[in-house]
């Protein structure tokens, strides 16, 4: 019997992150990418949310390998977390490779991990899978599309792209490598979707040189640029503007620290060393010589700009004239975070330079004409939208229809959806359950929606606990009771209602004699909730602690 060909996303399809593609043949599963998402703005004290691979733990013997397209958080920052799981081989290019390392290292996960070095160009077979990898731009060096060849024909997986023709590396995507694939024939394309809703092409990287010039040349002081650790090329273009200018550049945050090290390291970045400083020296040298690269354009909470915008870094503070500029796009859901920031920054006297208001950020993803151009050069058989929302998608699948594909030839599908491949036909299947899984600390998948809604519940009302002693035998309170409250009333103007609600403890817990004291609880917790409704309109959560004696 022919085995069939399945590729499935466990994430990235229907969101913004945690990009994650399962290729399946047989007894065969390669794994494409291991990314993460934040949290939206009422996942309270979610860290990030990862793929659900549910689907993959009763299959562990038929994995093979997992492949890495390139170095950014939403490709390999779930990496740690699988790989706890399944002891499979990592296959990724030397500076993806590199950030790979700097994290395993962090997790204490590198001495048991099996890495594999490819480069665009090499030809890697795995099972009945052969993999080629072929260099994209993309807004961190390194980058590649997949090739992968299997019995059922050739899948092409273009990874984060686009078509930069001055690129900063000066490493175009090689549209050589797309053409031979066209020759062959390419059964489907998996294809990059972020920006399909954006007409025209995505500008060049090179834009921002003019934006950095202009910057460095009018800032009064000091110029601390935040952006992505893992956003080598654009540390490499302030570097180039900075050597320009005479400024010298210091870097904060120990993420951005470990990775621009290891991308110096393997010659990825290049700063002179006269020119890199320790941030400890920054304040000995005049404010207009200085260049700061900093983490946290995303408003995170323990990164170098939050720390500096409400004064808690340890030897950085904002200075009269800095000039704050947040090189990157606001990932959705994140833009509170981001915008609380910025005007934090704005309050200790920072000029703040973000889009829209300075061209300092331009996007690694490709426009409508990029799109339909690979789609052109390609010409699959079938086209496969993947990593976007559903809209992006959507708007994906019509740009390819509009190109000739037949609509039962092109599949709009959401994470879970599985996309069977049989006889030079495209079917897809039960959609296979997957959850958000929700990363809190060391707790991984523990924290569930239910506990989302108590936190919510929480954060919108706060709570009131009742604590009593409790007679089983006389079925009524004993003693002193206790209320305590927290977000919900402030206590010294309350004690009327407060005083209130201890008589409805005392008289919902007046019961018949013999009744357990979880019965009484839950009856109590009741009439609270509704008195308290009734009361203020709100609905703080409600517990009740009888201590039976």
């Amino acid at each position: 019997m022919t085995a069939n060909l399945r590729i499935m996303p466990l994430g990235g399809l229907g969101e913004v992150g945690k990009n994650m593609m399962i290729v399946e043949y047989g007894r065969n599963i390669i794994v494409i990418d291991a990314g993460m998402m934040f949290p939206e703005s009422d996942m309270l004290g979610v860290d990030h949310i990862i793929p659900d691979w549910q689907y993959l733990r009763d299959k562990k013997e038929y994995l093979r390998a997992i492949i890495i397209t390139h170095g950014h958080l939403d490709h390999i920052g779930a990496l740690n977390h699988f790989l706890r799981e399944f002891k499979v081989p990592v296959y990724a290019t030397r500076l993806t490779r590199g950030l790979i390392e700097v994290k395993l290292k962090q997790e204490r996960m590198l001495e048991q991990t099996t890495l594999h070095t490819f480069a665009a160009g090499d030809v890697v077979d795995i099972g009945p899978f052969t993999i080629e990898p072929y260099h994209v731009c993309h807004s961190i060096p390194d980058t590649v599309g997949l090739g992968i060849t299997t019995p059922a024909g050739l899948i092409v997986h273009s990874g984060d792209f686009k078509f930069d023709p001055t690129p900063v590396d000066g490493w175009p995507t090689d549209e050589a490598k797309l053409a031979e694939f066209s020759s062959r024939g390419v059964l489907v394309l998996l294809s990059d979707s972020t920006n399909s809703d954006q007409p025209g092409s995505t500008p060049s990287e090179a834009v921002l040189d003019d934006a950095f010039h202009q910057i460095m040349r009018e800032a009064p002081g000091r110029l601390i640029i935040a952006t992505f650790a893992s956003l080598i090329s654009r540390v490499q273009q302030v570097v180039n503007v900075a050597q320009r200018h005479n400024r010298k550049i210091a870097i904060a945050g120990r993420s951005m620290i470990e990775n621009t090290q290891m991308a110096s390291d393997l010659g990825y970045l290049k700063i002179p060393p006269d020119m890199l400083v320790k941030l400890e020296q920054v304040k000995k040298l005049p404010p207009r010589q200085v260049v700061i690269m900093a983490t946290g354009s995303q408003g995170e909470p323990m990164a170098v700009l939050n720390r500096l915008a409400t004064n808690r870094h340890q030897s950085l503070h904002i200075q009269e004239h800095d000039t704050v500029v947040l090189s990157s796009h606001t990932i959705p859901g994140n833009e509170e975070m981001a915008y609380r920031v910025i005007n934090r920054l704005f309050q200790r006297g920072a000029d703040v330079q973000y889009g829209p208001l300075a061209q300092v950020h331009v996007s690694g993803h490709p426009g409508q004409e990029e799109l339909k151009r690979l789609i052109n050069m390609l010409r699959p058989r079938f086209f496969v939208p993947i990593h976007g929302e559903l809209r992006h998608l959507v708007q994906h699948a019509k740009l390819a229809r509009e190109l000739g594909l037949p609509d039962k030839n092109v599949a709009v599908i959401e994470n879970g959806y599985p996309l069977n491949f049989d006889g030079g036909r495209m079917r897809i299947g039960e959609r296979v359950p997957g959850e958000y899984v929700f990363v809190d600390g060391s707790l991984v998948g523990e924290v569930g929606p239910e506990l989302m809604r108590q936190r919510d519940g929480l954060a919108q009302s706060g709570f009131v606990t009742a604590i009593t002693r409790y007679d089983r035998k006389k079925g009524k309170t004993l003693g002193r009771l206790r209320i305590i409250t927290r977000g919900f009333v402030y206590v010294p103007d309350a004690e009327e209602l407060l005083s209130k609600a201890r008589a409805i403890v005392r008289s919902s817990a007046s019961v018949q004699r013999g009744t357990a004291p979880e019965q009484v609880e839950d009856k109590v917790e009741q009439a609270l909730s509704s008195f308290f409704y009734q009361e203020t309109g709100r609905r703080p959560v409600v517990t009740v602690v009888m201590l039976e004696g």
